[in-house]
């Protein structure tokens, strides 16, 4: 399966009755397995979960650590994009050239990496002692 089929098939599980705006979510992991995820909203609307932070969720429960690529789609008028939050969330996971191709339900697809959604990541580097 590719992870455009599976974030397709997995964003009709999303839970939004708020938004109504159903986000899916799949990752390759480095060992070649797909992660899936969708966004998970509440009644304490904004609280909730992204697609993309409930794919790595399955990625980190399965054992593994690294993203090799990522696949987001909703029904917007533009590839969707990760919030600010699950680009960092993405980041960690991944290098900086991992892809991550954001589309739409209508067949709009862009592919980016890592490094073009979050510039300038914070990474494990600037936890490093100077002294």
């Amino acid at each position: 399966m590719s992870l455009k089929d599976a974030a397709t098939a997995v964003r009709f599980n999303a839970y939004a009755p708020y938004s109504n705006f159903k986000v899916g979510a799949a990752l390759r992991g480095k060992g070649g397995a797909i992660y899936t995820g969708v966004n998970v909203e509440n009644v304490a609307y904004p609280e909730g979960t992204c697609a993309e932070a409930g794919a790595i969720a399955a990625m980190i429960a399965d054992g593994e650590t690294e993203i090799a690529e990522a696949f987001v789609i909703a029904d917007s008028p533009f590839p969707v994009s990760p919030c600010g939050g699950c680009r960092q969330k993405l980041a960690e996971f991944s290098g900086p050239e991992a892809k991550v191709t954001l589309a739409t339900t209508a067949g709009l697809e862009q592919t980016v990496t890592i490094a073009d959604l979050l510039p300038g990541a914070f990474t494990a580097a600037y936890m490093e002692p100077t002294e």
